[in-house]
């Protein structure tokens, strides 16, 4: 686990919380980069919402360690392997990781406007006049970019591949695009994404 997110011997509901939510994503047996794959993205999410939003209050910080929580228990084989089989899985992820994360919160002891608060930003509500929820889709869009995007784009037409970029493109906000621009990907990425813009 990276030392800069471990909370040892938490003392208060915001620690305990992370403690929780870390220890439940721990559990995942997909590894990556020799850790449990969810654990590693929700260290890789809170790194990007503490970047963007230094001062990110209580709620976006524990939303961001929780977006994924034990997401391997719904996997995608659960649901029809079609367009709407992928949507609908899509949907019960989303819901299931608030009510996760909702029935966390309460154990440690959150009120019920705090829970309620974590679990919007969880399911994007209010997206995108919510300045948190923008902070937060920022997020998820370069961990995709940086982390994801070049086992994404193996293997698939790069028409394909630009159309995505192109709507992952739409959701972010300025600061966010140069963030992206800046990341270290590889000169086919860089090029996909150069060409997916000036098409844009």
């Amino acid at each position: 686990m990276n030392p800069d997110y471990a909370i040892r011997n938490p003392q208060s509901a915001f620690e305990a919380a992370l403690c929780r939510f870390d220890g439940e994503n721990s559990r995942d047996p997909n590894l990556e980069a020799g850790q449990p794959r969810e654990l590693l993205y929700a260290q890789r999410l809170t790194g990007w919402v503490l970047k963007l939003c230094p001062d990110a209050p209580e709620e976006l910080r524990l939303a961001a360690r929780c977006q994924h929580i034990c997401r391997w228990s719904i996997p995608r084989e659960s649901h029809e392997m079609t367009r709407a089989g992928y949507l609908l899985w899509r949907n019960d992820l989303k819901q299931f990781h608030a009510r996760k994360a909702g029935e966390i919160l309460r154990e440690c002891g959150y009120p019920d406007a705090m829970i309620t608060r974590v679990q919007e930003l969880n399911l994007k509500k209010n997206f995108p006049t919510d300045p948190l929820s923008r902070v937060m889709e920022d997020a998820l869009c370069l961990v995709f970019l940086q982390y994801q995007f070049v086992e994404f784009a193996a293997g698939k037409d790069d028409a394909k591949v630009m159309e995505i970029v192109r709507k992952t493109w739409k959701k972010m906000t300025p600061e966010a695009h140069a963030h992206a621009l800046a990341l270290p990907l590889r000169a086919k990425e860089k090029l996909l994404i150069q060409k997916a813009l000036a098409a844009h």
